[in-house]
């Protein structure tokens, strides 16, 4: 039994039942045998699919929204614009896929010598509960596009959000198969994972669940993208504009309550404007409202969970018994429901908890150094490699230390955020492949070379 939680209150939402296993197999069926009507369709046709979505996700957004905010504490203003952003991402594919899946014709010594982009058939997506949307679209709508049918298991804590987004998919007018929901556990992920009609994967979530979902992908020799946590490093120079950097990375911390693997999690300010940008970013932070997500005045809500709850405020007491400074105190607050109130720890060692693990929630350590090259070092010592960013008055400068960072995204004076127009992944323990882009949609096809004499 999957069972939602609201984790401002603690009561329960709704129970739902596992997806039986001949209900599985059927889905397989429908999901291989669709794939085949669904490749040959133009992508123009697939298009015109995506914008009906997309109108429907607008016209349902209330619900969606609603639905975030109840499952996994989202606050309510940034539900709307995570509906927002996942019609956006429909719109954006609809119209550029056809150009970024383009035959391609090479010069070379054959008469003729092309490049075709052919679809791999079903995908099975495994999505995490921090983005109950858009994570979900994020995948989905390049690997649709692209001529493949999508199985999708979502977080057992956002089931409610999952099947909504199911019945959008159907109601849109998406036939039959193209895509559709399992409600499974772990094992029986393994086992999707491992059926002949799955021909790829992609994960996004915990580093270790990663691990587990590409072992058993190579181990049937089916191609993976692996989107999984962070632990973002964003850099302060010496000459950066403080309060911008102040309020930038305040709103990067504290994005869906913390809980994101692209939020920023480690600052790395320069020793003379420290105790600037902790002054600035203290003040930042105090501003901002906590309390009950579906009030549209909330700035952060609850943890998704208490058990996260509890991991959270173990990092933090772990790195104030390292000797840690608190700026800003905070924690577990009492009463119903997991509310944790941001914490801003200073004088921060590259060896403390909070400096080495990924923190999933409003917990800020402040790291003092010296240049940008020890900015640099303790960087990339992580075992992270997702996003980065740095603020500086210089912006070659700014580029000069964002290229030489081990992450996949990296932005000078803003934080990271994703978008369909720009390739979204990391390295390292951070994942591998890309979500997004013309690099995204060529993830999962047959990028098939075509010669003749």
């Amino acid at each position: 039994m999957l069972i939602s939680t609201n984790p401002a209150t603690g009561v329960e939402i709704a129970r739902y039942s596992f997806t039986e296993p001949d209900q599985v197999g059927q889905l397989l069926n429908a999901a291989y045998t669709a794939s085949h009507d669904w490749r040959r369709r133009t992508v123009n046709e697939r298009g015109e699919l995506m914008m009906q979505i997309a109108a429907l996700l607008r016209e349902r957004r209330d619900d969606a929204a609603r639905m975030m905010s109840l499952e996994m504490g989202k606050p309510i203003t940034q539900a709307y614009a995570e509906v927002e952003k996942c019609a956006a991402c429909c719109e954006y594919f609809a119209n550029h896929a056809a150009a970024m899946l383009a035959t391609e014709h090479i010069v070379t010594q054959y008469s003729s010598s092309y490049i075709v982009y052919q679809p791999l058939g079903v995908v099975f997506g495994i999505m995490p509960w921090n983005f109950p949307f858009w994570q979900v679209f994020r995948a989905a709508v390049p690997a649709l596009m692209a001529g493949n049918t999508m199985i999708m298991k979502h977080s057992p804590e956002v089931t409610g959000s999952a099947m909504l987004i199911d019945a959008v998919m159907r109601d849109a007018g998406l036939p039959d198969g193209v895509f559709g929901v399992v409600r499974a556990d772990i094992p029986a992920a393994h086992d999707i994972i491992a059926d002949k009609r799955v021909a790829a994967v992609t994960f996004t979530g915990s580093t270790r669940g990663g691990i587990a979902v590409a072992q058993t992908a190579a181990a049937y020799c089916k191609p993976s993208v692996l989107e999984l946590g962070g632990s973002d490093a964003y850099i302060v120079c010496d000459d950066a504009d403080i309060p911008l950097a102040a309020r930038l990375c305040a709103e990067a911390r504290l994005v869906n309550s913390g809980q994101s693997c692209v939020a920023a999690k480690r600052f790395l300010v320069h020793e003379s404007v420290a105790g600037e940008f902790t002054r600035c970013f203290v003040e930042e932070v105090s501003a901002k409202r906590i309390g009950d997500p579906l009030d549209p005045a909330t700035q952060i809500g609850p943890l998704a969970r208490l058990d996260l709850r509890a991991a959270l405020q173990h990092q933090t007491d772990a790195t104030i018994a390292q000797g840690a400074t608190v700026a800003l105190a905070g924690g577990s607050m009492n009463g119903a429901g997991a509310f944790f109130s941001p914490v801003v720890l200073t004088n921060v060692q590259p060896a403390m908890t909070a400096a080495r693990e990924e923190l999933f929630g409003p917990v800020a350590p402040v790291i003092h150094i010296s240049s940008d090259d020890e900015a640099i070092g303790i960087a990339n010592a992580s075992d992270y490699g997702l996003g980065a960013a740095v603020f500086t008055s210089d912006a070659r400068r700014g580029e000069r230390i964002a290229l030489a960072l081990d992450a996949g995204f990296c932005a000078v004076n803003d934080f990271v955020k994703s978008d369909p127009r720009l390739p979204f992944g990391g390295v390292k323990l951070s994942g591998w492949g890309r979500e997004l882009s013309a690099v995204g949609i060529r993830e999962f096809v047959n990028v098939k070379t075509v010669v003749s004499v």
